[in-house]
């Protein structure tokens, strides 16, 4: 047993511990508390398991569970950044590049680039297991926050225009789930004034939406 490489092994499992305290501003189902990032990365790879035959393009189940289980670690440093809120956006990506040079140097350096090849795969879009990641990722919150009765988009005073924006690339990774999505999660809330409508325009289904993707 190499000592070194165990002991860099374990420093990372002790270091990522920390995102069990990173919270995020998406209500548990039930509406009681706020769900922190680990149970949020555990939740979309058990979604990936089980949603991945709905991915635009065949992929790498395992590579795109492996890149969900690691693509919020930055934010033991970096912290979570609310989707909505474009000042801490401004920021965004400094704060995080430099926290993904730290956290994943811990480990051996194998390691490290294997995991941080993941994360920068999954930031830059351009396989088809990221983009079904990012899928996922925005899928889930919009989950939640329906079974929540739309606790946090009240809470936030978020808008139609905010979401559209935000999941403009949600259908690259997934369309079957960004219309499911829409119908299921955000029509219901629109409708009823939980998300403030802003659009002025009569939206349809997701297909019928290519432009603003």
């Amino acid at each position: 047993m190499d000592q070194e490489r165990i002991r860099k092994q374990f420093a990372f499992c002790e270091e990522i511990d920390k995102m069990k305290q990173i919270g995020r501003q998406t209500y548990l189902s039930d509406g009681s508390r706020k769900e922190n990032d680990a149970e949020h990365s555990w939740h979309m790879a058990v979604m990936a398991l089980l949603l991945s035959e709905y991915a635009n393009e065949q992929i790498d189940v395992l590579r795109t569970v492996s890149m969900l289980l690691v693509h919020d670690l930055v934010e033991i440093d970096a912290g979570d950044t609310y989707a909505y809120d474009a000042e801490a956006r401004k920021t965004q990506r400094q704060r995080e590049l430099a926290a993904a040079d730290r956290i994943f140097r811990l480990l051996p350096e194998d390691q490290g680039r294997m995991l941080r090849g993941l994360w920068d795969e999954f930031e830059e879009w351009e396989t088809p297991e990221a983009r079904f990641a990012h899928a996922l990722d925005n899928v889930q919150p919009a989950m939640l926050n329906a079974a929540s009765g739309g606790k946090s988009w009240v809470e936030k005073g978020v808008r139609l225009s905010q979401v559209l924006e935000r999941n403009s690339s949600t259908a690259k990774g997934s369309e079957a789930l960004w219309d499911y999505a829409y119908q299921t999660f955000l029509q219901p809330n629109l409708d009823a004034g939980r998300i403030q409508d802003d659009v002025h325009e009569t939206v349809g289904r997701a297909g019928d939406r290519a432009d603003d993707r």
